[in-house]
């Protein structure tokens, strides 16, 4: 056997379809490609995203515009005003704001925000509090605890806090 003599099994290779050389080859005519038409011509076809005549997906879909930060972090939010219900010298956490119904749930950290006014001390437990927040509870005579910081944050925000409130006596 001769390198020219050697050739792959029968069957391994299927014959090139040659169309349109006449009526012995078996494609006469229209070659396979059936009547006419855009998918009839050579190149001819329709785009790949082509959905047959129905809306695209590209335009079904609705524009997204900016972007989400993934870093944001949602707070359930209560104005001091809302905690004027709680009696004085009570200590208000999570949990309590719940029953009370300012709050959904305890699963979102809670903001204390600075809007409206609290007449007695409270001691109040929460994520985040806004300086109103902060400074109107404290000048009640109330205090705050910031959950998730550590204890000598807290204490350091409570002695800020007086030495400002001195500072702001010493002034008027």
């Amino acid at each position: 056997m001769r390198m020219h003599e050697i050739r792959p099994n029968r069957g391994a290779r299927a014959a090139r379809r040659r169309v349109g050389r006449g009526h012995g080859s078996g494609w006469v005519k229209t070659a396979g490609r059936g009547s006419k038409g855009q998918k009839a011509r050579a190149g001819g076809g329709p785009h790949p995203r082509f959905e047959g005549g129905q809306l695209p997906i590209v335009q079904r879909l609705p524009h997204k515009r900016g972007f989400t930060n993934i870093f944001r972090i949602e707070y359930a939010e209560v104005n001091v005003g809302q905690l004027s219900r709680f009696p004085a010298g009570a200590e208000v956490g999570p949990g309590d704001l719940v029953q009370a119904r300012l709050i959904k749930s305890t699963r979102l950290p809670v903001k204390i925000l600075g809007q409206g006014a609290i007449e007695h001390p409270l001691k109040v437990v929460a994520h985040k509090f806004t300086e109103s927040a902060r400074a109107k509870i404290e000048a009640a005579g109330g205090s705050i605890v910031q959950v998730g910081a550590s204890p000598a944050e807290n204490q350091q925000g409570e002695a800020q806090t007086e030495g400002a409130a001195s500072v702001d006596v010493a002034n008027d």
